[in-house]
C-alpha cells in the first residue's frame, strides 16, 4: 500500500556506512561483524539497512522469527541469528534458514528433536551463556547436562557460543564486566574442549563493548546495533559518529491564540499572552511520547526551537511559533539529529533507543544516499 503520510523518517545510508567503518577501525580485520536489526532496524527499516550492509558485514541478528522471515522474503541471504526464538516458531526458523539462539533446555531439546525430524545435516545453532545479565542464557552447569546430546547429534552444528554484557557502557561497573568476560572465557574454553570438534565462533561485545572492551573481548565476532545510528552511549564516541536518522513533518495549520485561551486536550496549556501556534501531523500513534508535551519536548522550525505545548494528541502536536517566522506547509524537524534525540530522551528520563524504536510504521521511510 502506498504511504502518503506527509511525515517521514530520513535514513542516511552514507552516514550509516561511515559509522560502520568507525567501528571496523576498532577491531581486528579478521573479526567478523554481526549487525543487529531487531525492532525493525532500531525503528528505521531493517530491509533497507540489510540491503545497504549485506556486502559489508558477515551476519545479521534479529530478536524474533518474524523479523528474520521478513528479511528472507525481501531476498536477504546473509546468515541471520534469531536471538529470542520461541517453541512455536522453531519450524519456521528451519523453513526460512534462520539460525536459533539456544538459550534454555526446553529450546535445545525441542530443536534437537525438530532437527532430527527434518533430517537436517549440521544445521547451525548458537549457544547462549548467561554470564551475569540474567535475561536469557544457560548457566554453564545447566548446559553441561546437554554436552553428550550435542556431541551425538549430526543434525546440528554449534556455529557460535556467545553471551551479553550487562553494563558495557558504564565504566563504574568495569569490575563486573571484567568478571563477565572472565567467566565467558573460562566457560566457553571448557565447552569447546568438551565438544572436541571444530571450535565455534565466540562473540560477546555490543556497541559499548566494542568501544570499551575490544582489546580483550572481541573474540571472533562483535555485535553492532545502536552504534550504527550514531549513538555511542558515550559523549565523545557519539560526537565522532555521524547522524543517520532525521524525522520530519510539516506545519498543517497556524493559529493565533488570544491571552487566556487553551490549547489541546484537557485544556492543558493556557496562554498568558497573544501567541501563534502551529499544528503538526504527528502524534503519540507515531511514537511521539505523550510526556514530551507541555513544554518538555521541542521541534525545530526554520532552525529554531519550537516547544510542544499542551498534550501530545494521537495524530498531532501543537507547538509555539510566536517568535518564528513560518508558514503552513513549512518543514518541521521532529527529531533533527542524534543530539536532539539524546536531549529529548534525557528530558523523558529515558534513552535514545526508546524514542527511535517507537517510530510508527505509518511514518514513511525515505532513503538518503549523500
Amino acid at each position: 500500500m502506498e504511504n502518503n503520510h506527509v511525515s517521514s523518517l530520513e535514513i542516511n545510508l552514507k552516514s550509516l556506512s561511515s559509522n560502520l567503518d568507525y567501528f571496523k577501525a576498532k577491531i581486528h580485520k579478521s573479526t567478523k561483524i554481526m549487525v543487529v536489526l531487531k525492532a525493525v532496524g532500531y525503528g528505521s527499516d531493517a530491509i533497507i539497512l540489510a540491503n545497504a550492509l549485506k556486502d559489508e558485514v558477515h551476519y545479521l541478528a534479529v530478536a524474533y522469527a518474524d523479523e528474520g522471515i521478513a528479511l528472507r522474503n525481501a531476498g536477504i541471504r546473509l546468515p541471520i541469528l534469531v536471538l529470542h526464538p520461541q517453541l512455536v516458531n522453531l519450524q519456521k526458523l528451519i523453513d526460512f534458514d534462520l539460525e536459533p539462539s539456544i538459550y534454555a533446555s526446553h529450546i535445545l531439546e525441542a530443536f534437537l528433536d525438530l532437527a532430527e525430524t527434518n533430517n537436517l545435516k549440521k544445521y547451525p545453532i548458537h549457544l547462549k551463556l548467561n554470564t551475569g545479565l540474567n535475561r536469557l542464557g544457560f548457566l554453564y552447569k545447566e548446559l553441561n547436562a546437554h554436552i553428550s546430546a550435542l556431541k551425538a547429534s549430526n543434525n546440528i552444528k554449534i556455529q557460535s557460543v556467545f553471551s551479553h554484557l550487562a553494563a558495557s557502557e558504564d565504566l563504574n561497573e568495569k569490575k563486573f564486566t571484567q568478571d563477565q568476560i572472565d567467566n565467558f572465557i573460562s566457560e566457553s574454553n571448557d565447552l569447546i574442549h568438551q565438544l572436541d570438534g571444530k571450535p565455534p565462533m565466540r562473540h560477546m561485545l555490543n556497541t559499548s563493548g566494542i568501544i570499551n572492551y575490544a582489546a580483550r573481548a572481541q573474540f571472533d565476532m562483535v555485535r553492532l546495533g545502536i552504534g550504527l545510528f550514531g549513538f555511542g552511549n558515550d559523549n565523545y564516541e557519539t560526537s565522532q559518529l555521524e547522524n543517520v536518522l532525521c524525522l520530519k513533518s510539516i506545519i498543517s495549520q497556524i493559529h493565533s491564540i488570544e491571552k487566556n485561551q487553551t490549547v489541546g486536550y484537557n485544556r492543558a496549556f493556557v496562554s498568558d499572552k497573544l501567541m501563534r501556534t502551529a499544528t503538526i501531523p504527528i502524534g503519540h500513534a507515531d511514537g511521539i511520547f505523550r510526556n514530551l508535551g507541555n513544554g518538555k519536548g521541542y521541534v525545530y522550525i526554520q532552525n529554531q526551537k519550537a516547544p510542544i505545548i499542551g498534550n501530545v494528541c494521537m495524530d498531532m502536536i501543537m507547538v509555539d511559533v510566536s517568535s518564528i517566522t513560518c508558514n503552513e506547509g513549512d518543514e518541521v524537524l521532529i527529531y533533527k539529529d542524534k543530539e536532539h534525540i539524546i536531549k529529548l530522551a534525557t528530558a523523558m528520563n529515558t534513552i535514545p533507543y526508546e524514542l527511535i524504536t517507537a517510530i510508527s510504521n505509518r511514518i514513511k521511510r525515505v532513503i538518503k544516499k549523500y
